[in-house]
């Protein structure tokens, strides 16, 4: 195995040109878990740890330029208020030493599906910036990233240079179930962002089917009955039918497997529950936004 190590951005394109076959490694998460079993053997590792900007935000008028490597726990501490739904999902990845290592590309490069960062991500309505040699730089929407277990839209020679997030501008929660606390891969997740700009709602679920997946169908049916009952203008609580029939249909976007972490009806049936319950806590926040607005008027 050569190990590769470029000083800079041109060059680490360079090399991935040349080697189309070389992995990339930065925090190495994922790939050196993969590397110790045994599970996967390149032949060329790509270390981009010496390149810096691959570690730096930028915070603009409307999204977040979120670098590759940026840790999870610098979201945490830095951009808790621009993108709430992803500081909540970093609080879940691993241990301390690991959020302090781990980014967001190593996720969205895995493309596994029970990667911490996608259900948040898809629920912001990320893009995903990669870049070639050859032909430049280009945005991939995230609904478009994940196209099969472990597979992304990457083409051979190109590698993720940032993440675009739209600064949230409303409530967003991301909840989790594993056996336990700390250290532990997602039997399934979830994430929900409100839009009130737009007056729409996007979800995002982990480890609950081949790929991330958002519920489009449950996301539909809850922008219908959130506009034509009033709800983002009067600011009443959500009624318990409308609620259990979003859970259900967030439980039915499920494509679920039986493994070592939990069967496929456990996980239709926690998702449906954690939809339900982040359901309730963001329209709660927004519903206290909402007052607070009306009175300041």
């Amino acid at each position: 195995m050569d190990f590769l190590r470029p000083a800079s951005w041109e060059e680490a394109l360079a090399a991935k040109a040349e080697h189309p076959t070389a992995v990339p490694i930065a925090g190495g998460t994922d790939v050196m878990v993969e590397i110790n079993f045994d599970h996967r053997r390149p032949e060329y590792l790509l270390d981009l740890n010496r390149i810096g900007d691959l570690s730096e935000w930028e915070v603009g008028a409307d999204t977040v330029r979120l670098g590759a490597s940026v840790p999870y726990t610098q979201i945490m501490e830095n951009l808790r208020a621009e993108l709430p739904g992803l500081a909540l999902a970093s609080h879940t990845v691993a241990s301390p030493q690991i959020r302090n290592r781990g980014g967001v590309g190593g996720n969205l490069g895995t493309a596994s599906p029970a990667g911490d960062a996608h259900p948040a991500l898809l629920a912001a309505g990320a893009e995903v910036e990669v870049e070639s040699a050859a032909r430049g730089t280009r945005l991939i929407p995230i609904d478009a990233f994940y196209t099969g277990v472990k597979r992304n839209a990457l083409q051979p020679d190109e590698l993720i240079r940032a993440v675009h997030v739209r600064k949230a501008d409303g409530p967003q929660q991301f909840s989790k179930v594993g056996t336990r606390n700390a250290m532990v891969i997602a039997v399934c997740a979830f994430g929900l962002a409100l839009h009130p700009v737009t007056r729409t709602v996007r979800t995002g679920i982990g480890s609950a089917a081949p790929t991330p997946v958002r519920a489009e169908a449950a996301e539909e049916f809850l922008n219908a009955a959130l506009e034509e009952g009033g709800f983002w203008d009067n600011g009443k609580i959500i009624t318990p039918s409308v609620a259990k029939r979003f859970a259900d249909l967030c439980s039915a976007a499920c494509n679920p497997i039986d493994d070592v972490r939990g069967t496929a009806s456990y996980r239709r049936h926690a998702v449906g529950v954690m939809a339900r319950r982040t359901l309730t806590w963001t329209w709660e926040s927004y519903r206290g936004t909402h007052r607070t607005t009306e009175g300041a008027a």
